[in-house]
């Protein structure tokens, strides 16, 4: 396994910046990229979103 991929839907909660924008869940770097269907979150409407899917909730962080 790569120890760079972030652990899909296992935490629940991740701290996103503006680089990962647009934002979608699965992120790309995740190991369970394939989880669910691909959709974008507008987590910068709000600075946070949640997933229909998993549930997972994204936070923008404000500061890179």
């Amino acid at each position: 396994m790569d120890q760079d991929l972030i652990p899909a839907n296992a935490e629940h909660r991740y701290e996103v910046s503006r680089r990962d924008l647009p934002l979608s869940c699965p992120m790309p770097g995740m190991y369970l990229w394939n989880s669910h269907p691909k959709i974008y979150l507008p987590v910068e409407e709000t600075g946070e979103a949640k997933c229909a899917y998993c549930g997972a909730a994204y936070f923008l962080r404000e500061a890179d």
